[in-house]
């Protein structure tokens, strides 16, 4: 597959021909205040790079780790919006190729699986992690669970934690790029809020109705 073209300006260092197999389908755009190029994550998606790039994802209740080899300059972002499948689901769920990674402990062990494939080494893995925000009010705390869950997988597995913001009320918009590890967050309020908490609600039903099948676009 190939990688679908972006409109560089000139003079921008970006190789298409170096992005890591199975993630040429994510959409991609030249961010002009970045002055890089930026790869968009959404809900059920995770996304590794070696190169010089930025991943951005919003988040609500959803939580996104961002792991990488600072030494070997690769690393990526998941993005899930529920620790593990629901009531029954998980048996025959479990065996169907190529599932996607809209659960917490699926996404963590695809992301740090594809790191490790694209060079990276477990002993210098970093991590910081975003979102849970309870943004959902009225629906069970739905961000709690998401925190306890990374948590406590990364206490499981050793993972340093360098960098946290999790909980709180409002959705945030998430910044990373893979190469340095450096991040950036930025609460959202008022209308992006919204229509942010109308899209995870409409998430949350298709992961209950349509288990198996493909992701929606949320924002």
């Amino acid at each position: 597959m190939s990688v679908p073209a972006v409109n560089l300006p000139t003079g921008a260092s970006y190789d298409p021909a170096r992005v890591l197999p199975g993630f040429e389908h994510l959409r991609r755009f030249w961010d002009p205040v970045q002055a890089c190029v930026t790869v968009k994550v959404l809900p059920g998606e995770y996304y590794v790079s070696a190169q010089e790039e930025m991943i951005s994802t919003v988040l609500g209740s959803c939580v996104s780790a961002c792991i990488y080899d600072p030494v070997r300059g690769i690393g990526g972002m998941n993005h899930f919006m529920l620790p593990e499948p629901m009531g029954g689901e998980r048996g025959s769920w479990a065996d169907t190729v190529g599932r996607a990674a809209r659960y917490g402990n699926d996404a963590m062990e695809q992301l740090i699986n594809a790191i490790l494939k694209a060079g990276g080494q477990r002993a210098n893995l970093e991590v910081k992690v975003f979102g849970g925000g309870r943004v959902l009010a009225t629906m069970t705390d739905i961000g709690k669970r998401n925190i306890e869950f990374v948590r406590r997988y990364l206490g499981a597995e050793r993972l340093a934690v360098r960098a946290e913001d999790l909980g709180d009320v409002h959705p945030r918009h998430v910044q990373f790029f893979p190469n340095t590890g450096k991040a950036r967050v930025k609460q959202l309020r008022g209308r992006t809020d919204t229509v942010l908490v109308d899209g995870e609600k409409q998430y949350l039903k298709r992961l209950a109705n349509d288990p198996i099948k493909g992701e929606v676009e949320l924002f």
